[in-house]
């Protein structure tokens, strides 16, 4: 399945039905009086999350949405029905911006979460609602109200535990595999990653977490440089940042510290996320070479640095482990500040 994270759609929602004149006509009864029905109310636009989906390919080709319109009065103080409200399926994580791509109409972070996008025209009165002691014959009914037309964004930010990030071809899809059922593209070029891959990992006795892998960020990528900002967007709502760098390149520092500061030129507080620095990759070295680079880099940012291998799986177990570990800690935290006050608790 093609992996989208943005797309432009239009909603309409339902014009309400038109109320009817119409004048109650039996036999014996000269004096019916009116009995026109109102008209019923047009359906409604409803955006709501889904879990199961993990891309927006369903809006691509299909993006004008509009909901049923409402049926009209008729006589017989008969009313119309209500129009069938439209309800579009969105994956967790997709925020839906206005026209303008800023402004922000609603963020489904949670599965199940549903909001409004565009309310159904009202239906209008049929000619039975104006009668009144002074005006038994009524001879007019009302249009059906107009319904709400908006040109909408949808974008989606995956939701995940863990992030993976790194400049491109510094192992993280190889990663991913050893750690996850996960299948993404590896290869033994650059930019091999071109969309975010999501892979659950398990530890221990059922617990788990959910880790994605990014493509790979360069220098300029929060102007824009490379593929942008478009996928440090995904970043934004992981708990704790991954960062692998290629134990084979010559500079592990300087690696670091282009992709830091592309973090850092984000902002949306991806810079104070927990950060768990490793070096990849450390098959294709001797252990004392693996472990000069590691006292280098931490000495350099003053982090500690962990050793691992995607390939042969050395280190890989316990930097999931300690990962899992930051997840608790973080959440607990979180749950803590969240926490109802104690009510039983007195001066």
């Amino acid at each position: 399945m093609k992996f989208l994270d943005q797309t432009k759609i239009y909603v309409r929602s339902g014009n309400g039905g038109a109320g009817a004149v119409s004048f109650r006509r039996e036999k014996f009864i000269p004096f019916g009086g009116p009995d026109g029905g109102d008209g019923g109310k047009g359906g409604d636009v409803w955006i709501e999350a889904a879990d199961g989906l993990n891309t927006l390919i369903d809006y691509r080709f299909q993006q004008h949405f509009k909901a049923q319109t409402g049926g009209h009065g008729m006589g017989q103080n008969r009313h119309g029905a209500d129009g069938e409200s439209l309800v579009l399926k969105v994956p967790t994580g997709t925020q839906v911006l206005d026209e303008d791509k800023e402004t922000i109409i609603a963020d489904l972070d949670k599965a199940g979460m549903r909001v409004l996008l565009a309310r159904g025209g009202n239906g209008g009165f049929g000619n039975a609602y104006f009668k009144s002691s002074v005006n038994q014959a009524p001879r007019h009914a009302n249009p059906g109200q107009q319904g709400e037309e908006r040109t909408l964004w949808l974008r989606l930010k995956l939701i995940a535990d863990a992030g993976l990030v790194g400049l491109p071809n510094a192992g993280k899809s190889t990663f991913l595999r050893a750690v996850s059922s996960a299948t993404p593209k590896v290869a033994d070029y650059p930019f091999t990653t071109l969309h975010p891959h999501l892979g659950v990992v398990t530890v221990g006795d059922g617990e788990r977490f959910v880790m994605a892998d990014l493509p790979g960020l360069i220098e300029g990528a929060a102007e824009g440089t490379g593929l942008g900002t478009r996928f440090l967007g995904h970043v934004e709502r992981c708990v704790a940042l991954v960062h692998l760098i290629d134990a084979t390149n010559e500079s592990a520092t300087e690696a670091y510290r282009t992709v830091r500061h592309e973090i850092e030129a984000y902002g949306a507080g991806l810079a104070e996320k927990p950060e768990i620095v490793a070096l990849n990759k450390t098959d294709a070295m001797t252990p004392a070479e693996a472990n000069r680079k590691r006292a280098a880099l931490a000495r350099a940012i003053g982090k500690e640095v962990r050793l691992v291998s995607g390939v042969s799986g050395a280190g890989v177990r316990e930097l999931v482990n300690e990962i899992a570990a930051m997840l608790r800690e973080r959440r607990g935290a979180e749950a803590a500040k969240t926490a109802p006050p104690d009510e039983h608790w007195a001066p």
